[in-house]
């Protein structure tokens, strides 16, 4: 079983991310700021880490700036959501930060589903299924 973070300071958008994770069979672990996101990433070193940009206590930039640089959460990927355009290159985002795909807000649970699932090496999910989602 596949275990994940989802870090966003929207309670609707934590709970809606949860159940949808759930129902696939991930285990998911919440939180509500990126402060509270990095003591969970480092006592359960998750499989993948979502998390929204902009935060209380520790933007999304800087929690993956933060796994990143750390030895031991180095190799997570992580999925950046966004309300904003992001202005950096994509190679950039992942060369710095390890973020392997920025969606937008509103995203559709299922788009995002998809998209975790491709990154984590499900094969039943086809590239045609994630039409819309940038990736880095």
């Amino acid at each position: 079983m596949k275990d994940l973070i989802v870090c966003d300071d929207e309670p609707h958008i934590l709970r809606a991310a949860e159940l949808k994770f759930q129902r696939a069979g991930f285990t998911v672990r919440c939180a509500q700021d990126g402060q509270e996101a990095w003591e969970l990433i480092q006592t359960s070193h998750p499989d993948l880490v979502i998390t929204d940009c902009q935060m209380p206590l520790m933007t999304g930039i800087q929690l993956a700036q933060r796994i990143h640089e750390t030895p031991e959460t180095s190799r997570i990927p992580v999925i950046m959501l966004t309300g904003k355009w992001f202005e950096l290159p994509h190679e950039e985002l992942r060369q710095r930060f390890n973020i392997l795909a920025v969606l937008n807000k509103p995203f559709s649970p299922r788009d995002l589903l998809r998209r975790v699932e491709l990154l984590l090496g499900n094969e039943s999910v086809s590239a045609d299924s994630t039409a819309g989602i940038r990736t880095t």
